[in-house]
């Protein structure tokens, strides 16, 4: 089923808007049994293993992350 509901989320507090979406995580955490992840997500997850493994992976800080504004 395709649903669209119209949402004026901008008019919630900042607090309502941060309950709302800790339900909507809880109601996706009871139903992850039933979710299956794309195919291309494992292709990310071994690339990101084979450059940690090898040496080529790059960390960084949450403060240099917030500077490159990702």
């Amino acid at each position: 089923m395709n649903m669209t509901v119209p949402l004026e989320l901008e008019k919630l507090s900042v607090k309502d808007r941060m309950i709302l979406l800790e339900k909507i995580w809880s109601s996706l955490k009871q139903e992850s049994d039933n979710l299956e992840s794309p195919a291309w997500h494992e292709d990310v997850l071994a690339e990101r293993r084979r450059k940690i493994e090898s040496g080529e992976a790059e960390y960084v800080t949450l403060e240099e992350l917030r500077r490159r504004k990702l």
